[in-house]
């Protein structure tokens, strides 16, 4: 690891001493993930803090997330729903979605959030058709050739001051390579260019270093 990557780490290690501290759940909810194989690439514990405040400020009810991975986001932003809230996760993989299921149900959140298991634009589609109701934030961490779909899906989703954050952009800095052909840095690019031609969205990026590495988010307001 280079010296710089350490130091984002112990920066990282410092900050969730000082403002996350430690937590059962989560901290069983990334062992459990890491025992069945699941890829170490959930967010971080100050950046799981940052969705959990966020869905707080605009009072979420309702939750959508895009790719589940093995829960550890979706406890987050689950604690912050009220009791009659509810959170919808999207996981293509059955087997990452038993394991978020579990997590889930051991943070004691089984009453609020919900794994659902198949490709994320059918289950979407599936939402729109069915008519559900608005979400006020969504959380998009899933494949990112499919960001500018599942953006676009989102927007049909939610309402007028809702949330859209969408993870891993900056691709170690490589999404500003105009000449890319990688398929994650041209899903990005693409989707920012749907969102830049969007009137009903306004949106910034933040370029993120940290334990995970050098990326970044996207944060977009539903504004019609």
């Amino acid at each position: 690891m280079a010296q710089h990557e350490q130091q984002w780490t112990a920066v990282d290690e410092y900050l969730d001493a000082a403002l996350v501290g430690q937590d059962a759940a989560l901290t069983a909810a990334l062992e459990v993930s890491a025992r069945q194989g699941l890829p170490e690439i959930a967010v971080t514990a100050t950046q799981g803090k940052l969705l959990h405040l966020l869905a707080l400020t605009v009072g979420a009810r309702r939750i959508l997330e895009v790719g589940s991975l093995g829960g550890y986001s979706a406890i987050w932003l689950a604690r912050a729903l009220p009791a009659d809230g509810r959170l919808i996760s999207l996981e293509i993989s059955p087997a990452h979605a038993a394991v978020a299921r579990a997590n889930l149900h051991e943070a004691g959140l089984e009453k609020v959030a919900e794994v659902r298991t198949g490709r994320a634009a059918d289950s979407l589609a599936e939402l729109v058709d069915d008519g559900a109701e608005p979400f006020d934030l969504v959380f998009i961490d899933a494949d990112k050739p499919s960001n500018p779909e599942y953006v676009a899906w989102a927007l049909k989703l939610t309402r007028p001051g809702s949330l859209i954050i969408v993870d891993n952009v900056v691709r170690g800095g490589q999404v500003a390579d105009a000449q890319s052909t990688d398929p994650s840095v041209l899903g990005v690019r693409r989707m920012h260019e749907l969102i830049a031609a969007e009137p009903r969205m306004e949106a910034t990026a933040v370029q993120t270093v940290g334990a995970k590495g050098y990326d970044g988010f996207t944060l977009i307001r539903v504004t019609g």
